[in-house]
This record gives structure tokens, sequence and C-alpha cells, in this order.
């Protein structure tokens, strides 16, 4: 049987076997071989052909099979977009055009024929052949199914006889479980009688197994017998794999010395050069781990040296970087163990020396002498410290500088009074030993002198402040900048990462391909020449520091404090002093922003420590109610003085300080006050005094109302020789009218105009003074009223009466006052914000009360003409002689009333006064006729009523300013019934 069928299962190249395949043209079906690259062709390669033939491990991955395919076609051709599903197949997977839509020919597929097919046929035809030759040598399958069926039934109805813990894989009979299980104990006790039974027991358990093992070896037999052609087949073709074994080994071998010589040509030769340079790299790495050591181990007399010249800030960066090397790059080193803790405390150390320093600092740049020209003492020491405080967020010296600001403005106060009183010869310091009540000593001028130095120093000491301040807010605006462009090529660098990696997963896979290493390709890819400079070590500054050497592509590490460990821009301060900005800062920008507030508040907090100590210095001279008894004159230089230095300090600090302002205010408002119930005082007393007769008004205050005729609302100067010549005149001429007043009235003309002036020198005090003058004003009114009305000059004065003159002038008077209200209101209203406006109703009500008052005293005149008419005409009976006795003295007391008033009053209101006279008059009249019975008849008693009539009518029109009065006489007689 073996031999009918000499042919072996592993094709051969040299075999005629009809059950393989025959040996075909490599050319034609067998695909080439890719080899890797040809790196060197100057070496020999071998014969490519003696490898076609023999399997190759290299080719063979390469191929494609048909379990590469990965399409799913349903998946790719259904459309998703169809509304419903079509029962048909084709439309309901590839669409509804499936079946009408016609597939265009593609380009790139060549048209088939039965000739393509040519080739096969020829080469199947020997194996249908031989397919048919088998067919008739074998069984049907239909029988040999049946009978393999029949078969498998058995052997494995055979099979289940076995106990199944013997077909486990791992059934080992040293597991004691699995032993009892085979051999339980049972059939091995001989104790107590039953020997006979035990040993029956145990045969039947030995035919058992072995019964279990005939069934096995049957079974086993079964399948051998089934497999037995193969066998057979196996062993004549024997031979002929051991041919085809040995020609794969030679092919082996072949490939191997291949391999071997292209390791030695381009391998061996290659990886020596790579592991020399690792060497020679792990050397540098040595070289300058070492070198490292030796720099760090510099660092504490580095750090002494630097902290010697006041160098905080190289000597913080210093201890800083050189931290950082000893966790990156000297950790586990022995030798550095206690080198950390030393680096804190010293650190811990400069932190403390640097306070110190801060505050030396602010009492020598605060405390130098004021007419020093140098704004900033030592600007670069500054700038060094304010950053190391920075760098160890020692936030706190700026308290450490306010401080130093309220001392500092305490001794400028204390020693500009030393200097004033020791060059007093009246003070004497032995008896008077408190500075403060020496400086109570002063006069007005020297207190404002000595006021006015003070000023000055402190404007010069804000000035300095604010210089020193604007270099600490330009230093932490330096470092606030850094952190933001920092911040900005951080996110510029993330946004340019996912292009490197990307280009870096590019080469890495090539590298791959190429079968080089990737840890030298990319140390290749960063090595640099490294550089060793011992010279230019041995001469670096002290402030250099050590940085760390990561890899030996970086070169040579210096000690320079700008190193990548600790990368520093440059910026400049005002000053013009070159600073750097460190990026180890770690101060957030909130952090910055908030102390460069902080700063500005500083600022302002030396413009109120300023204010603050003058308002205490004012309050020492104020005790005595020194500031109370100036004159308006000194008040307002004292006033002015100060609102200067108030503007001074809100420029150089940028704003207003309520302090200094509250106390002049204050000030004010007690002056305001003081001015106030002087005045009245004055003005009650004059009043009281005031006889109420016209008085002469002399040349100045006739030049004093010119001038507020001419808009200048202030008091003239006084003119030495001028005014003497000129005589007093009788009346105060007005805008071309003339006012005869009494002297009261002119001085209050002038009080009011020192009210009108004291607001222009003292903006602040504009409403309160505008409530003390129109007090003032309804005083005058009320007073007067009570004085001249109310008869009370009577008792004050002792006058005799109160005559008709003086009712008239107290008129004219009032007339004046009410003539200068407008503007007087211009005046205030051109001072006053929009929003007080609705102050300057007190002049309207004081204009209403001025008018009333005045239309009281006309009625009082005619009142008494009235009285006078009711006196005189109750008795006039009509009888000779004519004029009649009555209308004599009538007519005589108007004359006296016309004589009175008629220099007073002008012609206007003389003319309205005797018309309402005349109406008085006229009424009383008819009021008498009526009673007489006298009617206008044309009888003897019309006649002599008419000739009265017409004697006192020709006595009134002959009075001057009457001439053209219309007296209308004829209302004296009653309509007739």
């Amino acid at each position: 049987m073996a031999s009918s069928h000499s042919s072996s299962p592993v094709p051969q190249g040299s075999s005629s076997d009809v059950f393989f395949k025959k040996e075909v043209d490599p050319t034609k079906h067998i695909r080439p071989v890719q080899s890797l690259p040809d790196v060197c062709p100057k070496e020999p390669t071998g014969d490519s052909n003696s490898l076609c033939v023999a399997p190759s491990l290299v080719t063979d991955q390469h191929r494609w099979t048909i379990y590469h395919s990965k399409v799913n076609l349903p998946a790719a051709l259904n459309d998703p977009r169809l509304a419903k599903r079509e029962s048909d197949f084709f439309t309901k997977t590839w669409g509804l055009d499936f079946v009408d839509t016609e597939v265009i020919p593609s380009f790139y597929l060549p048209q088939i024929s039965k000739e393509h097919f040519t080739v096969y046929q020829q080469e199947i035809s020997q194996r249908e052949k031989i397919h048919e030759r088998c067919k008739n040598i074998c069984p049907p399958k239909d029988t040999f199914d049946r009978t393999l069926l029949h078969t498998h039934d058995k052997s494995r109805t055979d099979l289940e006889q076995v106990p199944k813990i013997f077909m486990k894989p791992d059934f080992a009979l040293d597991d004691s479980l699995t032993f009892n299980s085979v051999l339980p104990w049972s059939h091995f006790n001989t104790a107590g009688g039953k020997g006979n039974r035990d040993a029956a027991s145990s045969k039947l358990l030995q035919e058992k197994l072995s019964h279990y093992l005939d069934i096995v070896e049957v079974n086993i037999a079964h399948q051998i017998s089934l497999r037995s052609e193969a066998f057979f087949h196996a062993m004549t073709s024997q031979h002929e794999l051991q041919d085809y074994l040995k020609k794969t080994s030679q092919a082996v071998k072949m490939l191997r010395d291949k391999i071997a010589q292209i390791d030695k040509v381009m391998c061996e030769g290659s990886l020596h050069i790579l592991r020399l340079a690792l060497t020679r790299n792990n050397c540098v790495k040595v070289y300058n781990k070492l070198k490292l050591m030796a720099t760090v181990h510099q660092t504490q007399p580095t750090v002494q040296v630097l902290l010697s010249t006041s160098e905080f800030v190289g000597a913080l960066d210093l201890i800083a970087t050189t931290q950082e090397v000893l966790q990156q790059e000297l950790q586990g080193i022995h030798s550095f163990r206690h080198l950390g803790s030393q680096l804190c405390e010293l650190e811990k150390l400069i932190d403390k020396m640097m306070i110190a320093e801060f505050s030396t600092y602010s009492h020598s740049d605060l405390n130098r002498p004021l007419e020093d020209d140098c704004q900033i003492l030592e600007e670069e020491r500054l700038v060094s410290l304010v950053f190391g405080l920075l760098k160890q967020r020692k936030l706190n010296f700026l308290e450490i500088y306010s401080e130093e600001m309220i001392i500092t403005a305490k001794n400028i106060i204390k020693q500009c009074v030393i200097n004033t009183v020791s060059q007093i010869e009246e003070i004497d310091t032995d008896v008077v030993l408190k500075l403060a009540d020496q400086m109570r000593m002063l006069n007005f001028p020297q207190w404002f002198d000595l006021l006015k130095d003070i000023f000055s120093k402190f404007t010069i000491f804000l000035q300095r402040v604010k210089a020193t301040l604007n270099i600490i807010h330009s230093v932490v605006l330096s470092v606030l900048d850094k952190n933001r462009r920092t911040r900005e090529l951080e996110e510029v660098s993330q946004q340019k990462n996912p292009t490197k990696d990307s280009s870096l997963d590019t080469e890495v896979a090539y590298l791959i391909h190429e079968g080089m290493f990737i840890s030298d390709a990319f140390s290749e890819s960063e090595l640099t020449p490294v550089v060793i400079d011992t010279t230019s070590q041995r001469n670096a500054s002290p402030n250099s520091e050590p940085c760390s050497s990561d890899s030996v592509s970086e070169p040579e590490c210096t000690t320079d404090s700008s190193s990548s460990k600790d990368q520093t821009s440059s910026s400049a301060t005002p000053g013009g002093v070159d600073v750097m900005v460190n990026e180890d800062m770690k101060l957030t920008d909130l952090e910055l922003e908030k102390l460069a507030n902080n700063i500005q508040e500083l600022l302002y907090s030396a413009s109120d420590i300023c204010h603050d100590r003058a308002v205490k210095f004012l309050m020492s001279r104020a005790k005595d109610g020194f500031l109370e008894k100036l004159n308006s004159t000194e008040f307002i230089t004292l006033s002015r003085l100060m609102e200067t230095f108030i503007l001074d300090t809100e420029q150089i600090c940028g704003r207003k300080s309520m302090s200094l302002l509250g106390a002049l205010q204050s000030q004010a408002n007690k002056f305001v006050n003081r001015f106030h119930e002087e005045r009245k005082t004055k003005l009650s007393l004059l009043l009281d005094n005031e006889r109420w007769k016209q008085a002469d008004v002399p040349a100045e205050f006739q030049d004093l109302v010119d001038s507020i005729s001419d808009g200048k609302i202030a008091l003239p100067e006084k003119k030495s020789g001028a005014t003497e010549e000129r005589k007093p005149a009788e009346v105060l001429i007005v805008e071309g009218q003339q006012y005869a007043v009494v002297g009261t009235v002119l001085l209050l003309i002038r009080i009011i105009l020192e009210y009108c002036q004291c607001v222009d020198n003292i903006p602040s005090v504009t409403t309160d003074m505008l409530t003390r003058l129109s007090d003032l004003l309804k005083y005058f009114n009320s007073r007067s009223c009570q004085l001249v009305l109310g008869a009370g000059a009577l008792q004050v004065v002792g006058l005799k009466t109160i005559t008709t003159k003086n009712l008239a002038l107290s008129s004219r008077c009032l007339q004046l006052i009410v003539h200068y209200i407008p503007v007087i209101r211009a005046h205030f209203e051109a001072r006053l914000q929009p929003k007080q406006y609705s102050m300057l109703r007190h002049f309207d009500h004081i204009t209403k009360d001025y008018h009333d008052h005045i239309a009281e005293i006309s009625a009082k005149l005619v009142a008494i003409m009235d009285s006078l008419f009711d006196k005189l005409l109750s008795k006039y009976e009509v009888k000779a002689p004519v004029p009649s006795a009555c209308f004599r003295n009538i007519c005589k007391q108007m004359a006296k009333m016309h004589e009175a008033i008629f220099d007073l009053l002008p012609e206007e209101q003389t003319q309205m006064l005797f018309l309402r006279i005349n109406a008085s008059y006229k009424l009383h009249l008819k009021k008498q006729l009526s009673h007489l019975n006298v009617i206008n008849d044309g009888g003897p008693q019309n006649g002599l009523v008419t000739a009265d009539v017409a004697f006192y009518t020709g006595n009134l029109q002959a009075l001057k300013g009457l001439k053209d009065l219309d007296l209308n006489m004829s209302e004296i007689w009653e309509q007739k019934r």
C-alpha cells in the first residue's frame, strides 16, 4: 500500500509524485523576495536564486492572504437615507437603483476571456486524472461514512465505560485525592477477619483496571488502523523528507553565513563606534558631575562673599540653583547629605538680613538732610533689596517703610520747632522746658514762618517718598510683566508641541524600520561638541551658580546665574537701573497686583501722615485760643498757606487728604462764627447809638460804592494824601441816585463787603458766610424797625420823638441795602455749587422783608398825617373868614412834612407819598362835609368850602416837586341822589 503511493507529504522540487504539485518556473508563480536595502554595495551579497528555492522567513511574513481582507460589503452599500426598505434582496441591500443601474466597466480591470484559463486547464488536467483514479480505489463516500460512523459510535460507547478521572489532562497518581479515588484503601484492609473478602475485592479492582486498559488499547489500535496508510506513507517518504531537511539545513546555513558576513561588514564597526561614543559620553557625564560637585562645594563660600557685598539677590539665586541641582543632579550623594539643610538655614538668615538692611535703608533714606537734592539714595541697592524680598515673598517690608515714615514726620516737626525756637532770644529754654510750651510763646509771624517751614519740609519729604515708592512699584511691575510674558510663551510652546510630537513619532517609526537603536539615534541627534574651558570656570564671577547637566548632549555647564535653570530678562527702572527679573519668583499675578496697589496706598498714607502731623501741630497751638484770636488778614494768610500745602500734596500723591482740610474747615467755621459775632456786635452797638440823623459821606465810602458799581466787590486800598484833601459829601451817590443815609448804613455796607471778600479769600466758608450775612441783614432790618417804627430809639438813644425825617431817613437806608442785595446775591451765586443754589432763597426772603419794612414806613408817614387830618377837620366849621384857621393849619403841616422828606426821598416817592396823604385828606374832608350837611349846591356854604379847598390846593401844588400833582378835589362832594 505504501509502495503504491510513492509520494511525500512534504513538497520538494525533484519529486515527480502525482499527489503533489509539480515544480514550476519560479519566475512566473513565486513573488520576488524583498531584500533589505543594500547599504554596503561593495560587499558580496550572495546568489539570490539559491535563496529563492528555499523557504524564506523574511519573504513569507510579508505575503498577503485572504485574511488581510476586512471589508463589510452590506455595511458599505447600505443606504440610510431610504424611507422604507424593499422586500427584494438586492434593492433592500444595495438600493432602489441597483437593478436598473448599469455599472460602467472599469478602465483598470482587464477583459477576461477563455484564453486566460488555458494554462490553468493544462495544469489541472493531470490532477483530475489522478482524482478519478483515486475515486475508483477508495470506497464510496456513503459506505465509508456509515462504517466510520458505526465504528465511531462503538468506540465511543466503550470509552464511556472508562471513568472520566482517567481522561483528565491533569491525571497524576502522585496526587493523594486522585490516588484514593483510583485505589481505595478499603480494598487493602486485612484486619478484622475479612481477609478473604478483601482479597476478592482487590482482585476485582485489578480486573476492572485491566478492562479499562484493554478498552483504551483497543481504541488506540483502532485509531492506528484507521491511519495506517498515513503511517506507511510517512515511512516510505522518510528518505525524501531527510533530503528535503538536508537542503533546508544548507539553506539556513547559507543564510546564517550571509547574515554573519553582513553583521561583520556592516554592524560590528558601527556598533563598536556607538559603544565607544557611549563610553565617552558616560565619561563626560562623570566629569561634568564631578565638576558640578566641585562647583556646589564652593556654594557656601561664594554666598558668604556675596553677602559681604550685600548682593542678596545673587546669593539667593545661587542657593536656589544649588538646591535644585542637589535635588535633581546630585541626589543621593553622601557627601552632600547635609548641604540642603545648611542652605535652608542660610536662606532664613538672608531673609533676616534683608529685612534688617531694608529697615536701615529706609531710616537712612528718610532721615537724611532735606536740603539734599538727590531724591533717591543708592537706587541700585534699593532695587536689589526689593528683588530679594519679592523672591522670598517677604511682602511686609512696606509696613517697615510706613513705620519709618511716621517716625520721620514726627522728627521733621520737632526739628523745625527746635530750630525756630533756638533763633528767638525772647524764649528762655531753661525756664520753659517743654517744646510745646516754647512753641506757644511764638507770635503769629514767627509761628506762621515755622508752619511754612514745616510744610516745605513735608513737601520735600513726600517727593522723596514718592521717588522711592516709584522705584519699588517699577520693580513689582517688571516682575508682573515678566510673569505674563512667560505665561504667553508657555501657551505658544504648548500650541507648537503637538506638531513636534507628531514629527518625532514619524522619525521614531523610520528608525524602527531601518533597524537602528532608538536611544542611540536620539543621542546622535542631540549630541553637540563638548567644550571644556577650565580657565573660564576659574575666572567666573562671584555671582556664579551651578547649573545642571542632564545629558551629555548639553554643553558644558557654567556657573553663571543666567543658566538654563534660572532664565532672566532685563528691564529698566525709572532711574535708569537695569534689573534682572528671575523666573523663579513664585508670586502670582494677583499678589503682585495687590502689592502694587499697596504701594500706591502707602503713598496716600504718606500724605495722610503729613497732614495728621500738621493737624496735631495746629491743635497744639490752638489750645490757648490762638487761632480763634486771629484777625481776618492773618487767618486768610494762614488759610491760603494751608490750601497751598493741600494742593501740593494732592499733586504729588494723586489724592487729596482730608484731615488737614477738615481741620482747616473746623478753624474756618470757628473763624466765621467769631467774624460774624464781632460784626453783629459792632452793628448792634452802632444801631443802639444811632440817632437817625443824616450823616456826611466820607470820600472813602463814596470810592467804595463806586468800586462796587464798577463790578469790584472788595475793600479798596487806602490812598494816602488823596482822601485827606476831599471833603465829605452830604449824600451818597449810587449809580446817579442820591441816598441820604445814616452812619450805621455806611458801616453796614463796608461790613457786607468784608463778608464778600472773606468768601473770595476762603472759598470753603461760602455757605456759612451766606447764612451769616443773611442773619446780619435780617438783624439790621428787625433792629432798625424796633428802633424807628417801634420807637425804641426813644429809650435807647434818648430821642424825644420819632420824626417824619427819622422815618424817611430809615426808609432811604433800607432802599440802599435793597439796591445792593442783587449784587451780593450774584457774588455768592458765582461761588456756590449748582446743588447749593437753593440757599440763595435767603436773599429773596430778605428783599421781601425790606420791601415790607419800607411799605410800613410809608404807611406810618401817611398815618401821621391821617391822624392830623382827623384832629383838625373834626373841628372844621363852614364860616368866615376864608381861608379858615383849620385849612391854614393843614397847609402848614403839609409844608413841614414836605420840608422834612423832600431832601431825603426821591421826587417820585415824594409825589406818591403826598398822593396817599391827599387821599386821606379828601376822605376826612368828605366825612366832615357830610356831617355838616354841606353839599355842592352853589350856596354860601358851598362857596366857603370851595374857597378853603382852593387855598389848600394852591399851597400844596406850590411845594417843590408837587406842581404837577393831580389832586382831583371833586371827590370831596357826595353824589346827588
